[in-house]
């Protein structure tokens, strides 16, 4: 018997619905995780996840696996080698606020010992579970996520609005919107 998941998974592309199952709405804690959907989720802007999620792979050679140290250094130079690869979307602006999110992004860690405490302090260090009905209830953003992406824009991080953010937020688990009837939703949440 197939599991019941969220109305947005494609049931004919298994890579999306190891996405749904392993990964959406699981709490992150490391920072290299943190950094790589920060990333992923602004190279999504105007496009789908799906196209991104296909370049996964694409991104974590071009961008230094999402070291993010390694990222702030890189050169225009390499920004324009990256522009050259195949297998990202080869948008000059995403591509260039990779390294001046990296360095904002570095910056956050050393203000608050990890871009981890600094990120879950939007949610009040726990995820918010909502139970949405449909995908018609599910926000687009949040005052949470509209928090967190003024304070990036303040500090200088780029494709980082707040429905941007907000699914930022959902692919790391600092809110968990799985659809009422989904098999991640567990007894008692």
């Amino acid at each position: 018997m197939q599991k019941l998941r969220c109305a947005w998974v494609p049931l004919d592309k298994p890579d999306y619905i190891d996405y749904h199952d392993l990964e959406w709405g699981v709490p992150i804690h490391d920072d290299r995780k943190h950094f790589e959907m920060l990333i992923l989720e602004g190279a999504q802007a105007g496009l789908t996840w799906y196209t991104i999620l296909k370049k996964r792979q694409g991104y974590r050679q071009a961008f230094c696996n999402f070291d993010p140290a390694l990222v702030a250094q890189l050169t225009d130079s390499d920004l324009e080698n990256i522009l050259a690869h195949a297998e990202i979307v080869r948008n000059r602006l995403k591509v260039f606020s990779a390294r001046q999110n990296a360095r904002v992004f570095l910056q956050i860690q050393s203000e608050f010992g990890s871009f981890n405490e600094y990120v879950w302090s939007f949610v009040g260090g726990k995820p918010l579970i909502n139970r949405p009905g449909t995908l018609a209830n599910v926000p687009a953003q949040t005052p949470e996520s509209d928090a967190l992406s003024k304070d990036l824009k303040k500090r200088g991080m780029n494709f980082v609005g707040s429905t941007i953010m907000y699914a930022y937020m959902q692919a790391t688990g600092l809110v968990d919107d799985h659809l009422q009837g989904c098999f991640k939703c567990s007894a008692g949440k």
